[in-house]
């Protein structure tokens, strides 16, 4: 099983990334594939009851890679870190199959609180840089988390999230076009829209000065 996982990682890196040329570039070079297949590794032996040796292995990972992930979590096959420095994933995190994250992202916990209190991940996602999903939440099949959102509310399926806190924003329920499942230029832009909004308000505000000093 831990071996069919990683070839399916593999798989993800020459599906997801352009850059990826060959499979000696992508087993010497792909600091994300070092870390999930260490994590398989660390994961098998925490399974079997180990805590420290599994934790040590994971330390030694993140020390090389930059990529934090507990041995604990859960972590379905064709799973892509791209870039990968500073991704942070917690104990009880629970991924789904054919996620994608980038860097700087956080799979967290809001406090000390013990059980389960790290994200579950649906299949078929795709978190942006620097996000932060963190607690006992959900994350639908098929949802877009933008980059920089913090996520601290369920998200359903099909859905894309944006801002903080992390607003939903529903794509009439469908799930979003293959051909844009990568696309960090389609998510929406919340700050252009308060923005805009604002500059349409300054408008109003200018003509009614305008009528006010015409009427004097």
């Amino acid at each position: 099983m831990m071996f069919k996982y990683i070839k399916a990682d593999i798989k993800a890196v020459f599906e997801r990334d352009p850059a990826a040329n060959n499979i000696v570039e992508v087993l010497l070079t792909y600091a994300g594939l070092h870390a999930i297949m260490v994590h398989r590794f660390s994961h098998f032996l925490y399974n079997l009851g180990l805590r420290t040796i599994p934790r040590f292995i994971s330390q030694i990972a993140r020390f090389l890679t930059g990529i934090e992930i507990h041995p604990g979590a859960k972590i379905g096959k064709g799973f892509f870190i791209d870039h990968g420095a500073g991704v942070v994933i917690g104990e009880t995190t629970e991924i789904g199959d054919n996620v994608t994250i980038y860097q700087g992202v956080t799979l967290g916990g809001t406090g000390k609180e013990k059980g389960k209190r790290h994200p579950t991940i649906g299949d078929n996602v795709l978190i942006g840089a620097g996000a932060k999903v963190l607690g006992a939440i959900t994350i639908g099949n098929n949802s877009k988390i933008g980059a920089g959102s913090v996520v601290l509310k369920d998200v359903p399926e099909n859905s894309t999230v944006v801002g903080i806190p992390g607003r939903v924003i529903r794509r009439e329920g469908k799930p979003l076009p293959p051909e844009t499942e990568l696309s960090h230029t389609d998510l929406p832009d919340p700050i252009g829209e308060a923005l805009r909004e604002a500059q349409q308000k300054l408008k109003e505000i200018e003509e009614r000065c305008r009528k006010m000093h015409g009427l004097q």
